[in-house]
């Protein structure tokens, strides 16, 4: 039995496809995004997916009596892997040019998940570590999608051909509970694990199982539906959902979950009531609409990275020729990639041992280059010293405990130097955390005790919960629980040393203007009764600890308008000076008159808290001067001072500790 080609399905990959497209375009219309909806593309491609896959099983179970793994793989590493294969190689040389180093290793582990089928779990474990930030600046990212597919088309063979072995009679109900099963899944992981949730098939399992239970039923059946005002009707019914959610859903919403429902009935019902005399049916079978279909694999491989590097060099930025220059760029590739590498890839007159041998020598290829990215840390040495030597290892991720875990957003702290009876206590977010790998080291050598409590996104606000808007969940490691612990450590302690950093909290930029506070995860602090506002907090806890402890306040560090070494980096390719290595710092450097006015709520509260055991450490008078040009600068000749926006780099972390070694001195000299 074979597989009858379905025109209009080719036309809903046009519509998914282009889709997907607009929405990372991030396209505007008179300053409105219309296509904030546009995820949903990959969606409808999971519904395709799964009901071709299902098809082409059950076909073959009824016309042989059995299936062939073999051949089944096989025209899938056909489909797959050589135009993805072809775009990686392609992207490679661009990003060894346009890549700073710790992005290049990123980029090389996104390949190589990739080629494992994998890459979902990647993303989904970077997404949690840098809360996806930039993430339309990761050329390998929509990879993820492919990841969730493969690991589908691996699984969903063998398992559906033992149901249909053993459990025949049942196949149907196992494919509808499998789909309500993973339906309800998603809808609670969207709410309580969004990364997990987005990226993983049992959470994605779904949409590909509606498809697979369209495909077994109409083989089943022997037909679709026959019911002719249905036909002529629920085509335009699904269309309408499908461009319902493409306009009106956006990144807010929990997806997926019971919300995603919406397109994939869409879907649905255009595969199960499309028939030649629909008006919607016939659209899609249009050649426009049918031969972008053919060439949306090779569109959804191009488009991505090709808008990463354009984001990456700014090189379309606000301008709407060079946007539609990229447009016809991606469209030509694909087409060349289609006819180039796709079809002839497919076409079965070509041996499959020619084509796996190319596949298997790519493979090779990108295996070793991209684990040589990485074991060379990036090849730092293709840049400019003051970008390959200062940049741009996170600092918070260097403190590793005796077990070699990071003691950074470890709720559990770091201690060292246990022997030492004199304890100082770190407690602040990541950029407090940035100082902790040369601090522990200059505390250490003063024997103390060096014990740190830096959590991301979280400063000291006893009796508050820090809580994610979306999905009014409590943070694990930042909540009246975790500030409760710390104050029954200090309890017990008398003439420590606190240093507590973090005053970007307090910042009107990272806030919104309303009654409650928002940082820029989207997330607020709650109060849980005891305090009005996280400065009431702050204020009152701090003064009491300070009556028994000595207590070192971190003022606000500068922060940079953009990413320091990346906008470096940027003007370096811009003026193509590589060989001069050349740079302008003055458009990067900070106004002293910003600094001074988004920091102002910090330094009054900080300024409020007045004790004998309290001291100050002013990290901005190390890099601004308001005297000679009222800036704050960004850099010397030789050093970057910040690692991104806002996070001190190494050299500056020294600087600081070094201000913070001064304030112990005078903490050791009173107590003597």
């Amino acid at each position: 039995m074979k597989l009858t080609y379905r025109p209009e399905i080719d036309g809903l990959r046009a519509i998914a496809v282009v889709a997907v497209i607009l929405y990372h375009a991030q396209t505007t219309i008179l300053g409105y995004q219309p296509f904030k909806g546009g995820f949903i593309g990959v969606d409808i491609f999971f519904v395709i997916s799964g009901y071709l896959i299902t098809s082409i099983i059950l076909r073959e179970l009824v016309t042989t009596g059995t299936f062939s793994f073999k051949y089944f793989y096989e025209r899938r590493i056909r489909r797959i892997l050589p135009a993805l294969l072809t775009v990686m190689l392609v992207s490679f040389p661009f990003a060894w040019i346009y890549l700073l180093p710790n992005s290049f290793i990123d980029f090389s582990k996104s390949i190589l998940y990739s080629l494992g089928f994998s890459s979902n779990f990647y993303f989904d474990f970077i997404a949690q570590l840098y809360n996806a930030e930039n993430s339309l600046k990761i050329p390998f990212l929509h990879t993820w999608s492919l990841s969730v597919e493969e690991q589908y088309y691996l699984l969903f063979p063998i398992i559906f051909f033992i149901v249909i072995r053993y459990f025949n009679k049942t196949a149907g109900i196992i494919l509808i509970f499998g789909f309500i099963l993973s339906l309800l899944a998603s809808h609670w992981g969207s709410q309580n694990r969004p990364y997990f949730t987005f990226y993983s098939l049992p959470t994605r399992g779904w949409e590909l199982l509606a498809g697979s239970i369209l495909a077994y039923y109409e083989i089943n059946l022997g037909h679709r539906s026959k019911n002719q005002k249905l036909n002529l009707i629920l085509p335009s019914v699904g269309l309408f959902f499908i461009f319902h959610s493409i306009l009106f859903f956006n990144d807010e919403m929990f997806h997926p979950s019971f919300y995603t429902l919406s397109p994939i009935i869409g879907v649905c019902l255009i595969i199960w009531f499309s028939n030649r005399d629909d008006l919607i049916t016939k659209i899609l079978s249009s050649k426009l609409f049918v031969g972008i279909g053919l060439i949306s694999y090779s569109l959804y491989l191009w488009h991505y990275p090709i808008f990463a590097f354009d984001r990456i060099i700014e090189f379309s930025q606000g301008n709407i020729t060079k946007k539609i220059l990229l447009g016809i760029m991606i469209l030509l590739l694909s087409i060349i990639s289609y006819y180039f590498i796709e079809r002839p890839a497919r076409n079965k007159k070509n041996k499959f041992k020619i084509i796996i041998s190319s596949i298997v020598f790519a493979y090779l290829i990108l295996i070793i280059f991209n684990f040589n990215v990485i074991f060379k840390n990036g090849f730092k040495d293709r840049l400019p010293d003051i970008l390959g030597k200062n940049f741009q290892e996170a600092p918070f991720f260097l403190l590793k405990n005796s077990e070699g875990k990071d003691c950074y957003d470890n709720i559990n702290g770091c201690k060292f130097n246990l022997s030492s009876k004199s304890k100082v206590y770190v407690i602040g977010d990541s950029i407090t955390a940035s100082l902790i790998f040369d601090l522990k080291n200059k505390i250490v050598k003063k024997n103390y005790q060096f014990i740190n409590f830096t959590i991301a996104g979280c400063l000291y606000f006893p009796g508050f919960n820090k809580t994610v808007l979306k999905t009014k969940k409590v943070y694990e490691k930042c909540n009246k629980d975790y500030f409760k612990s710390l104050n029954e450590i200090f309890s017990k302690n008398d003439n420590s040393i606190i240093i507590f950093g973090g005053g970007i909290y307090f910042h009107n930029y990272l806030f919104d203007q309303q009654d409650e506070k928002l940082d820029k995860h989207k997330s607020k602090f709650i109060s849980m009764g005891k305090y009005n506002s996280i400065e009431e907090s702050f204020f009152n806890e701090v003064l009491k600890l300070s009556k028994k402890n000595n207590i070192i306040l971190i003022y606000p560090f500068p922060k940079a308008n953009v990413n320091v070494p990346a906008a470096l980096h940027l003007e370096l390719i811009k003026k193509q000076n590589m060989l001069t290595k050349n740079f302008s710092f003055e458009n990067i450097n900070i106004s002293y008159e910003d600094f001074e006015n988004e920091t102002k709520p910090t330094f009054e509260l900080f300024n409020s808290i007045k004790n004998h055991n309290v001291y100050r450490v002013y990290p901005h008078k190390l890099f601004c001067n308001t005297v000679v040009m009222n800036k704050c600068i960004t850099h010397d000749n030789k050093n970057l001072f910040y690692s991104d926006h806002i996070h001190p780099s190494l050299k500056s972390a020294e600087m600081i500790n070094n201000l913070i070694m001064k304030e112990i001195e005078k903490i050791e000299l009173k107590s003597n």
